[in-house]
């Protein structure tokens, strides 16, 4: 056995594990300070969230869109053609939603929200509702899914998926399911 490899053993057992400990102490910040940004991230995101919801229960087109990126937004909705390639055209679907697809009151909600993030990325999954008494969809419950980037310490959505499950009886959505 190398005599130096037997020293640095004896040293360690002498000390009762301090250079081990001194270790996990000096990575301790680090890690406190990860964890620390990801719960500021996560509560950033929650809060994008929120202004999402009270700009829909507004009909506000503007601050809607103030959530999505400008840059290399994708969408797959529910409304036809489910297919949203940019902001643009993401922002003229919501403009026929209010006005052809739910042009009377509204009230939408977000519940169960989880949120994931890994440094300037982050996901979430949720379940979202609209009801609207009088229309011709009276309430419908859709999940969502929302990819973000963080872009000069702003998180915006780059890509959302929405979707309703499938009745596999009848080959028609299940407009109010819930997880």
């Amino acid at each position: 056995m190398n005599p130096y490899a037997f020293l640095g053993v004896a040293v360690a057992l002498t000390l009762g594990g301090a250079p081990v400990a001194c270790a996990a102490e000096a990575n301790a910040p680090a890690a406190s300070d990860a964890v620390k940004a990801a719960a500021g991230d996560k509560a950033q995101i929650a809060a994008l969230e929120k202004r999402f919801a009270a700009a829909f229960n507004a009909k506000d087109v503007a601050k809607i869109m103030t959530v999505y990126a400008r840059n290399g937004l994708f969408v797959y909705d529910v409304t036809p053609p489910r297919e949203y390639v940019g902001w643009e055209a993401y922002r003229k679907n919501w403009e026929g939603f209010f006005k052809e697809g739910f042009p009377g009151p509204i009230k939408f909600s977000i519940s169960d929200l989880a949120i994931t993030t890994d440094g300037n990325m982050a996901y979430s999954h949720s379940t979202q509702t609209i009801e609207a008494p009088g229309n011709a969809v009276p309430k419908l419950v859709v999940r969502a899914t929302d990819v973000y980037r963080k872009t000069g310490g702003r998180w915006q959505i780059v890509h959302e998926h929405i979707s309703v499950p499938l009745d596999m009886a009848t080959g028609k959505g299940d407009l109010l399911s819930k997880p």
